[in-house]
């Protein structure tokens, strides 16, 4: 029972990561700030990290669309070589 709480507790962890890694991401996708993804994409990957370790996807598939979505931001600002 108590590691079905915790399983729980870790995906919606990884949810909540994953919104603030969004919100954070708003700012860099106005031009020329687009450098600030260095800061945003690591929180998002943490955010991956943790929901990888939790049975259900939903958080861990949110970290990773959203590592995708400001990877290739960074890519087509030329940040990412």
């Amino acid at each position: 029972m108590a590691a079905l709480h915790l399983d729980s507790m870790l995906n919606l962890f990884s949810i909540v990561i994953g919104l603030v890694a969004l919100l954070l991401g708003i700012v860099p996708f106005l031009p020329f700030f687009a450098w600030g993804y260095w800061f945003v994409i690591p929180i998002a990957i943490v955010g991956a990290a943790i929901g990888a370790l939790s049975s259900r996807s939903s958080g861990r598939n949110l970290n990773l669309i959203l590592i995708l979505i400001f990877g290739l931001r960074l890519m087509l600002g030329g940040g990412l070589i």
